[in-house]
C-alpha cells in the first residue's frame, strides 16, 4: 500500500476509489469504512459528528527493519464538522503482527523461531493502546491517543493513533538527563503499575539468556572462528575476549542476583527514536510499547544510553558522560514517585541488565558475512569500547 485517496462526497466516490476503501478496510474499517471513518474523525476533532469529504492513505516511511511492525501509515483529508469550513484531520495508523509473521523470523530455523516468539510479544501494544494509559502518565510525559484498536486477524491489529506535533531534536546531554528523570518517573508511578502487571512475565532476562543467547550467541563465543574474523579480531581484542565469555560462565549468578533486586515498570524500548518532543511544551512522547511491561529497576536506561551508539549514530565516547547524567536523574525520578531504591541498586541492576542485554550480544553477527566494503568496521569499534565500558561498570558495583 503506497497511497490511495477519495476526493469529493463519499456517496458518490465509493464506487469510483476501491483502492481507497480497500486501504481503509485493511486497516480495520472493513464494513462501511467511511462511515467508520467519519466516526473516528469526530472523536479526534472532539465534534458531535463529523462527513468525510476527502481521504488520503499513505504508507509513512522508516528506514529500519521492525520485528513486529507490518506497517506504518497516515490517513488525512478534510472533513465537514458542523461549521462553514472543512477541517483537515489526520492518524497514524501502525500495523503490528505476530512475530511469526515478521520477515526477520523466517531467518531462524523453525524451531529456534518458536523458542524465540515469547519474547516477542506483539499482543502488548494494541492492549495497551486500549487502555487510558495517556491520561495515567506523570506530569512531562505523553503518549499519543488511540481512536481505535481493531483486530485484522488472528495474529495481527491496526492501531489508530493522533498525529501528534513534534519537532525535531539534537538529543544532548541536557535531554538525555530529562528523559532518564521521566522514565525514574515512570518506573515508580503508581498509576501505570497496573497496566505493566497486565503483560505476562514471559520476556524476561533469563528466558533472554535461554532462548536467545545460549542458542543464537553463546555457541559462536566459544568458536575460534570468530575471533579471527577480521573485524572482530581487529576490535575486540584477546582481553576483551577473555572478560566477555567470564561474563557467560557468569551468567547464572548473575542472573540469581538481578532477579533479587527490585523490579518497576518499563517502557522497553526506550531509546532517543521512541520519545518524540511535542509542540508546544516540549513534553516527551512515549511510542512503540511492543515491549512495554514490568521489568528490573534501571531497565529502560540501556537504551536510552546505548540505542544510537549501538547503530553508530553516536560516539561511544560520550557513553561515560551520558552514564553520570542519566544514571542520577533516573533515581531522582524514583525518589519523586516514592521509589526508595538507591542509586548503588539501581546502578548494579542497570550493570547486570547492560551486560546481559548488550554487552555478551555485543558482536554484530550479521555484518560477519558481508563483502569487505560493506563492513561498519566503526560499528564494530563501537559495540567493543561499548563492551569494555560496560564490563568495567560491573566489576565496579559488585554484588550487592
Amino acid at each position: 500500500m503506497n497511497s490511495a485517496s477519495i476526493t469529493g462526497q463519499p456517496d458518490a466516490t465509493a464506487a469510483a476509489a476501491p483502492a481507497a476503501l480497500d486501504a481503509l478496510a485493511g486497516l480495520g474499517l472493513f464494513d462501511r469504512p467511511l462511515d467508520r471513518l467519519a466516526d473516528l474523525v469526530a472523536a479526534l476533532l472532539q465534534a458531535p459528528r463529523a462527513h468525510v469529504n476527502t481521504v488520503h492513505v499513505d504508507t509513512h516511511p522508516y528506514d529500519l527493519p521492525a520485528i513486529t511492525t507490518a506497517g506504518r501509515f497516515r490517513v488525512s483529508g478534510t472533513a465537514r464538522t458542523g461549521g462553514p469550513d472543512p477541517v483537515r484531520y489526520s492518524f497514524f495508523v501502525k500495523v503490528v503482527q505476530s512475530y511469526a509473521r515478521s520477515p526477520l523470523s523466517q531467518q531462524l530455523p523453525d524451531s529456534l523461531r518458536d523458542l524465540v516468539a515469547p519474547l516477542v510479544p506483539w499482543r502488548t501494544e494494541p492492549d495497551l493502546y486500549r487502555t487510558d494509559l495517556a491520561d495515567r502518565l506523570p506530569d512531562g510525559l505523553t503518549t499519543p491517543r488511540a481512536y481505535g484498536v481493531y483486530d485484522l486477524d488472528e495474529d495481527s491489529a491496526a492501531i489508530w493513533l493522533e498525529m501528534l506535533p513534534t519537532r525535531a531534536v539534537s538529543w544532548g546531554i541536557p535531554l538525555h538527563r530529562r528523559a532518564a528523570y521521566l522514565l525514574g518517573r515512570l518506573a515508580a508511578n503508581p498509576a501505570v503499575t497496573p497496566l505493566a502487571a497486565r503483560v505476562p512475565p514471559v520476556r524476561t532476562a533469563r528466558n533472554f539468556v535461554r532462548w536467545w543467547l545460549e542458542h543464537n550467541v553463546i555457541p559462536n563465543l566459544h568458536d575460534d572462528q570468530l575471533w579471527q574474523h577480521p573485524p572482530v579480531a581487529g576490535t575486540f581484542d584477546g582481553r576483551l575476549r577473555t572478560r566477555m565469555l567470564a561474563a557467560v560462565h557468569a551468567l547464572p549468578e548473575l542472573l540469581d542476583e538481578l532477579e533479587s533486586l527490585p523490579t518497576a515498570t518499563a517502557h522497553g524500548d526506550a531509546c532517543t527514536r521512541n520519545m518524540l518532543i511535542c509542540e508546544p511544551d516540549g513534553r516527551l512522547a512515549l511510542i512503540d510499547f511492543g515491549f512495554w511491561g514490568p521489568a528490573p529497576v534501571g531497565f529502560d536506561l540501556g537504551q536510552l544510553l546505548l540505542g544510537e551508539i549501538q547503530l553508530g549514530q553516536r560516539s561511544v565516547g560520550m557513553l561515560p558522560r551520558l552514564e553520570s547524567a542519566c544514571l542520577p536523574a533516573y533515581v531522582r525520578g524514583l525518589h519523586d514517585e516514592g521509589n526508595t531504591a538507591s542509586l548503588t541498586v539501581v546502578q548494579r541492576a542497570h550493570a547486570l541488565l547492560l551486560t546481559i542485554y548488550h554487552a555478551i550480544p555485543a558482536i554484530p553477527f550479521e555484518y560477519l558475512t558481508a563483502q569487505p566494503g560493506q563492513v561498519p568496521y566503526r560499528l564494530f569499534e563501537n559495540r567493543a569500547q561499548t563492551t569494555r565500558f560496560i564490563l568495567d561498570l560491573l566489576d565496579a558495583t559488585g554484588p550487592t
